[in-house]
């Protein structure tokens, strides 16, 4: 995983409260302790990166993180800003002037029952997995800036399962729901320019929001082709040793696979480590994830993965030393 100097990204996922964050944290010091350039990348609205490391990185920016020995940045994005952008966008279009002019012409209704589409509106209340996939994209355009090309490894801290599996199939979602309104909306805008251009009064060009949610679907369609980059994506699956967690985590496998995005490891966090003086309860509880453990071995989408256990610890994994610990144990 340390080796190369090509741009690799990571992908972290799995249920709810299964350490997702801490285990992402440890791989991006890691990284960097080993001479990457490093971001890590909370797209899970319920930011966890500033508590793992101890310190704010709220903002939306990228903002250093101190203590590795290369350079490690870290970025909380908040998905909310970057749909404003969007709701944004019908007010911003110009849209009320194209309603204004037809309704001079003797064409209101046909602009109030067509010319009038309010794309932007459609992101109060998005489709599932939209605020992941924006996020993500964010990252990306990020990326493709002159100022961060220095980054050889990108780590993102994602959010549960749902918006995961939700985020795969979020361009598909994208051309039937939209793709229709889009083209729609591109003819309407193409007769009314037509008319105003034989008026004399034609208006310079304004991205609407149209232009904007094709652009997103643009967008998301180029983090599905990331998430199914062999050469340069891993997904990394973390759990725990709970019959719940496993038979979820075997689920997620099954959808990746399905969506051929690249999965090798499973991540198997909070395992109580053998101890010859157990008391009752810990020695209950190691059996238990013991059963836990060996559903792995016999699950069909589980059992061809390397499985690395992290135990559990007797301490809060917080700051960067925690961290860099963690990940001795966890990245070998």
């Amino acid at each position: 995983m340390v080796s190369g100097t090509q741009r690799k990204y990571y992908m972290l996922g799995g249920k709810g409260g299964v350490g997702k964050t801490s285990c992402a944290a440890s791989l991006a010091v890691k990284f960097a302790n080993n001479g990457h350039p490093t971001l890590v990348v909370s797209t899970d609205p319920a930011h966890s990166l500033s508590d793992s490391f101890a310190q704010d990185l709220t903002g939306g920016t990228l903002i250093p993180v101190e203590g590795p020995y290369s350079p490690l940045f870290a970025l909380e994005i908040n998905p909310e800003k970057a749909r404003e952008e969007f709701r944004s966008a019908g007010q911003k279009s110009g849209g009320t002037g194209i309603k204004d002019f037809m309704d001079g012409m003797g064409l209101g209704v046909l602009a109030d029952q067509l010319g009038e589409l309010k794309l932007g509106e459609l992101l109060d209340t998005p489709p599932p997995g939209l605020d992941e996939a924006i996020a993500i994209s964010k990252v990306m355009q990020f990326l493709e800036s002159q100022e961060y090309n220095m980054f050889t490894r990108i780590v993102f801290d994602t959010a549960p399962t749902g918006h995961t599996l939700r985020l795969l199939s979020l361009p598909d979602f994208l051309d039937a729901s939209i793709g229709k309104i889009l083209k729609l909306r591109q003819k309407i805008a193409s007769a009314t320019s037509a008319i105003k251009s034989v008026f004399g009064q034609e208006d310079s060009h304004r991205e609407d929001a149209a232009d904007k949610l094709e652009r997103l679907r643009e967008r998301m369609i180029k983090v599905r082709e990331l998430f199914r980059d062999t050469s340069s994506t891993e997904f990394v699956i973390v759990t725990i040793p709970t019959v719940m967690a496993i038979s979820e985590s075997s689920r997620l496998c099954a959808s990746l696979k399905k969506e051929s995005v690249p999965v090798k490891r499973l991540i198997v966090n909070q395992v109580i480590p053998p101890s010859a003086s157990d008391c009752k309860f810990c020695a209950m509880k190691r059996k238990d994830q013991m059963r836990s453990l060996n559903m792995i071995q016999s699950d069909p989408e589980l059992s061809s993965l390397m499985v690395i256990q992290a135990p559990l610890v007797d301490v809060e994994i917080r700051g960067v030393p925690a961290l860099q610990f963690l990940g001795d144990i966890v990245w070998k």
